[in-house]
């Protein structure tokens, strides 16, 4: 068994130039590369509200009736605005999948070409807008299910993102 599969041979927060094996250094608050922020766990906090509030929505008839059939002028208003704010995140996603048009320069010269956190952000905006049109369709249809499902969608993508942007933060760390 060679020395680099060996269990414990590196420390893994020491620096790679030290002497007694190389590693990563621990994340500190003062230099920026703190994983776990407070922005990321209130996106995770975000999705499992969601969630929580999809299946609690979900048992209650009354509460969901109340929300899914309000006077008619308010149904318009909130379907015009659920097909509106999909229609800005999907921009936004087609913003944040396309990349930079530098990027594909910087391809050619051998050079990281994209930024996953961007794609991410981005798939989690295409998903955030289908929520959004479901929602949509829910007050346009006058029934509960396409509205505990939009919710359903919400939470589970932003969990699923903000759990990816974790790892990915980890994984640019090293």
């Amino acid at each position: 068994m060679s020395a680099d599969w060996e269990p414990g041979h590196r420390d893994p927060w020491r620096p790679p130039d030290d002497d007694r094996g190389g590693g990563r250094r621990p994340p500190s608050s003062d230099d920026g590369s703190n994983v776990l922020g407070a922005g990321r766990v209130a996106w995770l906090v975000a999705g499992a509200v969601a969630i929580a509030a999809g299946t609690a929505l979900g048992w209650d008839a009354d509460a969901l009736g109340a929300i899914v059939t309000p006077p008619p002028y308010i149904r318009a208003a909130l379907i015009g605005l659920a097909v509106a704010i999909a229609l800005v995140l999907l921009l936004g996603a087609l913003n944040r999948i396309a990349g930079d048009p530098e990027d594909a320069g910087r391809a050619r010269a051998g050079e990281t070409p994209r930024d996953i956190g961007a794609i991410i952000r981005g798939v989690r905006f295409v998903f955030l807008a289908v929520a959004a049109l479901a929602a949509a369709s829910g007050w346009l249809l006058g029934h509960p299910l396409p509205l505990v499902v939009a919710l359903v969608i919400a939470g589970v993508d932003v969990l699923e993102t903000s759990f990816l942007l974790i790892v990915v933060g980890l994984r640019q760390g090293r």
